[in-house]
């Protein structure tokens, strides 16, 4: 698909819904940008006229989805749905959904692809020290890897890297996701680093390891560390106040280096998901490339046999944005009900960051912490929680 076809695509996605044209107050919300959260932030409804009238909720079913957040799990949290660009339920406990950016664990993953997309738009513009697409080698960027601990690294691209096939340390290799850069690059004599899973492209094993690396990608294509970058290029855009990133430590070759690892508020997560909701674009900005926000919508690999660790199904993942309407009961993970449009990612402790296109709806989580949780049940609550008279999508079959 040309460029030009897929600004079109992703446009199309906001001016109508699936059954006709856009709602007045999804039009409203369309041309609707928050401003950052010390000059006031999200605007809210509260009033059950007004969740009703221009957010489009049933007010009975957000007290009871506000109830099931509660009672879900003992972790403190701050969860956030939006719809039309109103905050239509908030939820905090213990955690502030607008200055807490305590880890958001995986849901890092979707944020560094989203960032890397930028940069490799960037590089193609002649606005960095390197040009780089997905298709590209990837240790073509990673110097610090040299030499290569397993020759079929070489082979590896930045989109395999994004979408689990790049056979570096999947999780289900048991390796711990943390260590140092000598560690993660396979300078360590530890054979799970060291040697691929199983070669480039021809598997699925869900991998923190290989974000690790994207990060090293981003820091060579843009000439920034990883974190300063995606604070100049997508955070403070966004108009994100609060943030933290996570670093390792190497050795006297590889040195200091930001990981893809961070943390974000509830509030903050909801505006990469609304930027993404909006085609990528950030008032007169076009701040995440439209290419990217239409790639996401499917998977971005061939892939067919069952993810390594929890068996899922490989058409789950995208660049770095996973598709939950694909799930079929895996690990008790279901899409069902879930509109096939739907964009999510999910992190343990119950991390979450949504969009779903067909519904204009925004869901967010955030706790710190490590853990399951049911992240599809509280995506099918809150699309649940819409009256039946707006628009709505057709559950994923």
């Amino acid at each position: 698909m040309t460029p030009l076809a897929l600004f079109l695509f992703a446009g199309a996605l906001l001016s109508t819904g699936p059954t006709g044209p856009a709602s007045a107050a999804e039009a409203d919300g369309r041309d609707y940008f928050p401003p950052p959260e010390s000059q006031g932030g999200w605007r809210q409804l509260t009033q059950p006229g007004d969740l009703r009238r221009l957010g489009g909720m049933d007010p009975a079913k957000l007290d009871a989805l506000r109830d099931w957040l509660r009672l879900s799990d003992t972790r403190d949290f701050a969860a956030v749905v939006i719809r039309h660009g109103y905050i239509v339920l908030e939820v905090e406990r213990g955690n502030s959904a607008k200055t807490d950016a305590r880890r958001v664990a995986s849901v890092s993953k979707a944020v560094c692809a989203t960032v890397l997309a930028i940069a490799s738009d960037r590089s193609q513009q002649g606005r960095t020290p390197r040009k780089m697409t997905f298709d590209d080698p990837a240790f073509d960027f990673i110097p610090w890897a040299q030499p290569l601990s397993d020759p079929r690294k070489a082979d590896i691209t930045v989109k395999q890297l994004l979408n689990h096939t790049s056979g570096i340390c999947p999780e289900a290799a048991g390796a711990p996701n943390d260590g140092s850069w000598d560690y993660l690059l396979g300078h360590t004599g530890d054979p799970r680093t060291a040697r691929l899973a199983f070669d480039p492209g021809t598997a699925c094993g869900y991998s923190t390891h290989a974000l690790a690396h994207a990060a090293l990608v981003c820091e060579t294509v843009t000439g920034q560390p990883y974190d300063q970058f995606a604070i100049e290029a997508l955070l403070q855009p966004l108009g994100i106040g609060h943030w933290w990133f996570q670093y390792y430590e190497g050795g006297e070759k590889t040195g200091r280096h930001p990981s893809h690892g961070l943390g974000l508020p509830a509030r903050d997560l909801a505006r990469i998901a609304w930027c993404m909701l909006r085609g990528g674009r950030w008032g007169e900005q076009q701040v995440i490339p439209p290419w990217f926000v239409a790639e996401t919508a499917a998977p971005t690999h061939p892939v067919a046999t069952p993810e390594l660790r929890w068996k899922l199904n490989p058409q789950v993942f995208s660049h770095g944005w996973e598709l939950p309407a694909r799930l079929r009961g895996e690990s008790g993970r279901s899409g069902a009900g879930l509109p096939a449009d739907t964009r999510s990612k999910p992190g343990s402790g119950g991390q979450l960051i949504a969009f779903i296109p067909s519904l204009d709806l925004v869901v967010t989580r955030q706790t710190g912490g490590s853990g399951d949780w049911e992240f599809e049940e509280y995506l099918r609550r809150a699309c649940a929680a819409i009256l039946p008279t707006a628009s709505t999508a057709p559950p994923a079959r």
